[in-house]
């Protein structure tokens, strides 16, 4: 007899979820592993105008981003584009990839990591938002990042693209 785990539905409204402040983004965690049966990690961001995070790869899932308002340059492996508001962005597993925030105004985006797990590296490498806003600017403490990343089968394998 085959047995299916039941899990309970969840519902989070605006602004609900796990809020941590990570690099120059404001991440909330609307859906992680735990509640998903491992299918899925789900995170809300918000990014600062010009903001990239170093060039790194993801070694246990994909990730995906559906691009909700601003514009991104995002680069994966060799290739590079533009992503606008309402741009859907597959990111594979094992391949090398940053993003940068074009313009003057924050980006806001969904990420999706599958299989699920991911999103808690945005917990453990971030602090707990103190707030509804973007964190107070300042330089993140990148050696602490790579140590978490690795953690989470990442690596940070270069440099965030630099400003348009």
């Amino acid at each position: 007899m085959e047995t299916t785990e039941k899990r309970a539905p969840v519902m989070l409204g605006p602004g609900e979820g796990t809020a941590s402040w990570f690099l120059y983004n404001r991440m909330v965690v609307k859906a992680t592993a735990e509640e998903t049966g491992g299918a899925f990690g789900l995170v809300e961001s918000i990014i600062a105008p010009g903001a990239s995070p170093p060039l790194h790869v993801h070694h246990r899932e994909d990730e995906a981003f559906w691009v909700l308002e601003g514009t991104l340059t995002i680069r994966c492996g060799a290739e590079s584009f533009e992503a606008k508001a309402g741009s859907y962005v597959f990111l594979p597993r094992g391949v090398p990839h940053t993003f940068r925030v074009d313009g003057d105004a924050p980006a806001r985006m969904l990420t999706l990591l599958t299989p699920g797990g991911g999103e808690a590296f945005f917990i453990e490498g971030g602090r707990p938002a103190e707030q509804p806003t973007l964190p107070p600017q300042g330089a993140p403490d990148l050696a602490r990042l790579e140590r978490v990343a690795h953690q989470f089968g990442s690596e940070f394998v270069g440099p965030p693209l630099s400003r348009a």
